[in-house]
């Protein structure tokens, strides 16, 4: 499905920020879409919306590349647990192939750390041409064997620096 929504500029030096979505964003943010061929890596921006609805332990945010927003993010928090996932992942094709991405998964890194039991994040992902394994490897995610709703498990480790209480990635 092709957008229609012009393009505003968006360069590799764009500043990204998470947003939260409010009425006058929301269909900014259901328009986004990845490329046809990526469709069957991630639900739509409006189905995560639904879900997160219903969903206590979600948290989602806009993606915003300067004024413009560019992408979507959802996680699932189980604080209690100390699980944290990464849920649903976007960037628009519009926006692709700038860095956007991985600027915005640092700063979803960052709103997890910031849990004392945070150690670690999981992703699950679609092992096909295309998929996001390759995205999330460059980002320090590892493979970690394990599937989860039939989907291979990725996880980044996060590491606990005692003195200091700052978790860092841990590579």
């Amino acid at each position: 499905m092709k957008n229609n929504l012009k393009s505003p500029p968006v360069s590799k030096e764009s500043v990204v920020s998470l947003r939260e979505i409010n009425a006058k964003t929301v269909r900014d943010i259901c328009r986004l879409s990845v490329e046809e061929s990526q469709n069957r890596f991630v639900a739509t921006n409006a189905e995560s919306l639904a879900e997160a609805n219903f969903y206590d332990k979600a948290w989602f945010r806009a993606i915003y590349a300067d004024e413009t927003p560019v992408g979507f993010v959802m996680t699932e928090e189980e604080v209690d647990k100390g699980r944290y996932y990464i849920w649903r992942f976007m960037i628009d094709a519009r926006y692709q192939k700038f860095g956007l991405g991985a600027k915005a998964l640092a700063q979803v890194v960052e709103h997890i750390k910031a849990y004392p039991n945070a150690t670690e994040i999981f992703v699950g992902v679609i092992l096909e041409d295309g998929g996001p394994q390759k995205f999330y490897e460059r980002c320090g995610f590892k493979l970690t064997g394990e599937y989860e709703y039939g989907d291979p498990v990725m996880k980044l480790y996060l590491k606990k620096d005692i003195l200091s209480g700052d978790n860092t990635l841990s590579k």
